[in-house]
């Protein structure tokens, strides 16, 4: 039998090189983990978050650190932000191969408390926001006739309810069929490759209390963990390589595991 693997494929399977990526909620624990594994893979990395301040330091960072870099200020969930975020990828770096859209936004309630108007801005900053940005990468990929990748972080709650969550729960939810549904889209017709990543608890601003020890939330969560841990912001990393470059072609319309052994327990 002769080898069917070609030993340069191999090599470059992984690398990120001469691409271009939108990260957004770039500031964010795992938006600014994949904006660097993307920059050391090789990308060139436009960052974009709704502050400016923290945007424009770690976009300082990372060009400090070798990685080509700019940044846009625009809310996911503002169509003409989107707009204009795109277009400035494409006028900065010539065209847009990857968008990974990193970010989310919860405000946990009990559905009885909560508003209409808090349900809406759940769904439109975790919901509609993917939505929009993949209608207008996926527009500019296609007009480019590259193909490309779109690197959607959805959440273990997507598959779980929980008390507080029904607004989460549902947009997200509605993010990994929307994942599938954009695969049937684009993928064929396009050549774009789309796949969400859905992460349990890493560590963050937001999530640091969770990581005592000695808390009963820790220990109670570990039990459905066969990890043994939470998450770590670079353990997010190589699935989101993976999902945007030549390793992962064949794959598409997938919601991706990256929840230590939670959802298996």
């Amino acid at each position: 039998m002769s080898i069917n693997v070609e030993k340069s494929f191999v090599e470059n399977m992984f690398s990120l090189d001469g691409k271009v990526a939108i990260v957004t909620g770039a500031t964010g624990a795992l938006g600014g983990a994949v904006a660097a594994g993307y920059g050391f893979s090789g990308a060139k990395v436009v960052l974009s978050a709704r502050g400016e301040e923290k945007l424009k330091a770690y976009a300082e960072e990372l060009d400090a650190a070798g990685v080509a870099t700019a940044f846009f200020v625009a809310d996911p969930a503002d169509e003409k932000d989107v707009k204009d975020l795109i277009q400035f990828a494409a006028n900065t770096y010539g065209e847009l191969n990857i968008l990974a859209a990193c970010h989310g936004f919860n405000a946990p309630k009990n559905i009885i408390e909560q508003t209409t108007e808090e349900w809406k801005k759940i769904m439109d900053a975790d919901c509609t926001s993917v939505y929009l940005l993949a209608k207008y990468a996926a527009a500019r990929m296609a007009e480019q006739g590259k193909g490309g990748k779109l690197v959607i972080t959805s959440s273990a709650r997507s598959k779980m309810g929980m008390a507080g969550y029904t607004g989460y729960c549902t947009a997200k939810g509605g993010v990994d069929l929307m994942v599938q549904s954009l695969a049937c889209d684009l993928t064929t017709k396009c050549g774009i490759g789309v796949n969400s990543i859905n992460p349990t608890v890493f560590r963050s601003d937001l999530t640091e209390w969770m990581f005592d020890k000695e808390s009963e939330v820790y220990k109670n969560f570990l039990k459905r963990l066969p990890v043994g841990r939470l998450g770590e912001p670079a353990d997010f990393v190589g699935l989101a390589i993976f999902l945007a470059s030549p390793a992962s072609d064949f794959l598409t319309g997938g919601n991706y595991d990256a929840t230590g052994g939670y959802w298996a327990c």
